[in-house]
């Protein structure tokens, strides 16, 4: 993975101005920096300052500069940041959709020693960690906080997996602790996972380990249970100093931590099942890296410095225009961004297994994206926005697409018809049948509502040249079979499917 850098988001000081926390917004368009002064800076997707607003002290009779923040971290609907503090209290801004609309606090939560580290994973859960060892959960509805889970050290690092269902907690001690909302079925354990050789100040959950690197200037790469896969020691390395921070890529195929004028990168390779060590990216004068954020799209890295400097970095395997019309760019092996350079508009190509995507191709009137991996196919319509992955053993490339259907997509391949609806990763349903023409098919998805019908979903499609099936996809059952005496040419349900309108040769 190629780290280019970007731009200078913000020039470093002469002497300690430490960028103490960055924030990405989910949905990819503001990006936040707060500094050792307590103010934190807004950026545009582009790197343009476009707001700032001033934090405040828990008790103002202590003054401006009685704390420090933390831990920041945007609400997924991208309009809120929460805010941790040394003076023992979180704060949420609502910062409002448009650049300069009034910060107004909307949350307090005041605790009992001072907040180290905070992630906003889902809605109205804000989970943070304190100086006395405890874990705990701000929920922004009922405006009350409670703890997950204590320990009787320093929480120096917080992170979460890739789906925001699960969370790790890195202690002074070396503690490494694992604390899951929803396991999403992979039955790992929860609790102390393992006791790292020192306070794993970088700390980050991949998509296939677990990530924890600190003063001892070794990274170690843990397994699903806390046993050790790999390790990279740099002890006798006199140039690194020691790892303070690191960022997984938001398909967890690739990490990157911070030391001294130095980012490490890490990168899954699936072929081999081991982490891969990439050339390190070496900044003169950079300074200790005090913060890493990446964006969530995964094309950008930001890095800030205990200068106060913030240097960006354009993250991509590999870049390639399609037709004039469309930039791909391979962000990581699972993960394509895929731009439409006429209109601006951008859809994230993304394998949830973590499988490495094959080339993507725009069909359909260049609407519609089409992309194998070694297990899945990739479909998405690019006007609504709409991205199905579904389980798909590969057939050499010879299937055949047909976009004739603004919600499905038809793909014939050996003599079978499969539907996939778009937005759904499910396959819809699949038949028999060796009639290709889309004339011969007909689908209706939900295309009229009618009372007491949740789902409406019908097929009808040629067994032979003289035979109608309808069907049912929904449930999956056959609703009913018409024979004719001469050959169907053209058939079509209507936009409930309870009606069938065909043609015969004879053009009756």
């Amino acid at each position: 993975q190629c780290y280019t850098n970007d731009r200078d988001l913000q020039p470093p000081q002469d002497g300690a101005a430490k960028v103490t926390c960055m924030a990405w917004s989910y949905n990819n368009a503001k990006f936040a920096v707060c500094t050792v002064d307590r103010v934190v800076l807004l950026y545009d997707e582009h790197g343009e300052r476009r707001d700032k607003f001033s934090t405040k002290p828990a008790d103002a009779k202590y003054g401006r500069k009685s704390y420090v923040v933390k831990g920041m971290a945007f609400s997924p609907d991208s309009t809120k940041i929460a805010i941790g503090q040394t003076d023992n209290i979180i704060y949420v801004y609502k910062i409002g959709e448009d650049w300069g609309d009034k910060k107004v606090i909307c949350n307090k939560f005041i605790q009992t020693s001072a907040v180290t580290c905070l992630l906003w994973p889902a809605e109205n859960i804000i989970v943070f960690g304190l100086a006395e060892g405890k874990v705990r959960l701000a929920n922004t509805k009922t405006n009350k906080s409670s703890t997950i889970y204590g320990t009787d050290s320093f929480v120096v690092s917080l992170t979460s997996n890739v789906s925001g269902k699960g969370v790790l907690s890195g202690h002074a001690d070396g503690t490494i602790v694992r604390y899951f909302f929803d396991d999403e079925g992979s039955g790992e354990s929860q609790g102390k996972l393992v006791t790292h050789p020192c306070p794993p100040y970088a700390l980050t959950w991949a998509s296939n380990s677990i990530i924890a690197a600190g003063c001892d200037k070794k990274i170690v790469a843990y397994g699903k249970e806390g046993h050790i896969i790999q390790t990279f020691d740099y002890s006798r390395d006199p140039t690194e100093k020691e790892f303070t921070t690191a960022a997984t890529s938001p398909g967890g195929q690739s990490v990157v931590i911070g030391s001294y004028d130095r980012l490490r990168v890490l990168n899954w390779s699936p072929r081999r099942s081991a982490w891969e060590e990439a050339r390190p990216k070496e900044i003169a004068h950079l300074y200790t890296i005090t913060a890493l954020a990446w964006k969530r799209d995964g094309s950008r890295l930001c890095a800030g410095t205990l200068c106060g400097g913030v240097e960006q970095f354009d993250c991509c395997l590999r870049r390639r225009i399609y037709k004039n019309k469309f930039e791909m760019t391979y962000v990581g092996p699972s993960q394509v961004i895929v731009k439409n350079l006429s209109t601006g508009t951008r859809v994230v190509l993304k394998s949830h297994y973590g499988y490495e995507i094959d080339e993507v191709k725009i069909l359909g009137k260049e609407r519609y994206l089409v992309a194998h991996t070694s297990d899945t196919l990739l479909l998405g319509d690019l006007n609504s926005n709409k991205l199905s992955e579904v389980a798909w053993q590969g057939s050499g490339g010879n299937e055949k697409f047909f976009f004739d259907n603004e919600n499905v997509c038809m793909i014939f391949n050996a003599g079978e018809l499969t539907l996939v609806e778009y937005g759904n990763n499910e396959i819809l349903g699949s038949v028999r049948t060796e009639f290709m023409n889309p004339h011969l098919i007909s689908v209706r998805i939900n295309e009229r509502r009618q009372r007491g019908m949740e789902e409406n979903k019908r097929l009808a499609y040629l067994i032979d040249i003289k035979t109608i099936a309808a069907v049912d996809l929904v449930g999956g059952y056959n609703i009913g079979t018409i024979s004719h005496d001469s050959k169907i040419d053209w058939l079509e349900l209507n936009e409930t499917g309870h009606k069938l309108l065909f043609r015969d040769k004879k053009m009756q």
